[in-house]
């Protein structure tokens, strides 16, 4: 039977490894980017004709979301509970729940961002990550 101090060890493991699988799918995204003018075409799509515009920034965009959910279950095996509260909008919430809702959140900043200020999306980011700090901490 599996303790909980045996469980404790070998998180560490799990955590590292979605960090190199993460780090290694990136870096195999940039090895596949086209060249145009003998510069990596960060725009360009991964696969011509394909039937999506896969770009690198997609491509990436999803890997980070794969990436945030199995950090999410490793943190789970690390600590299993979740700790359910209730914050400021009233009702129980997950540490599942949270980043749903921080996902959520940043999709929706990011959308407005593209519709009122433009393409460049750094500050978006950089919003959207201040935003997830505070679901997490006060919802």
């Amino acid at each position: 039977m599996e303790t909980i101090a045996t469980r404790k060890n070998r998180w560490p493991v799990a955590l590292v490894a979605v960090l190199v699988v993460y780090v290694v799918a990136a870096g195999l995204l940039v090895s596949t980017l086209p060249l145009k003018d003998g510069e990596r075409d960060w725009f360009a799509p991964l696969i011509p004709g394909g039937w999506m515009a896969w770009s690198f920034p997609t491509a990436m965009f999803f890997l980070t979301i794969f990436t945030l959910l199995s950090l999410m279950a490793v943190w789970e095996y690390a600590r299993p509970g979740g700790n359910p509260r209730v914050g400021i909008l009233r009702f129980e919430t997950t540490r599942g729940d949270r980043l749903f809702v921080s996902l959520l959140g940043s999709a929706f900043i990011h959308l407005g961002w593209l519709g009122l200020v433009g393409t460049n999306l750094w500050w978006a980011v950089a919003l959207s990550v201040v935003y997830a700090i505070g679901v997490f901490r006060y919802v």
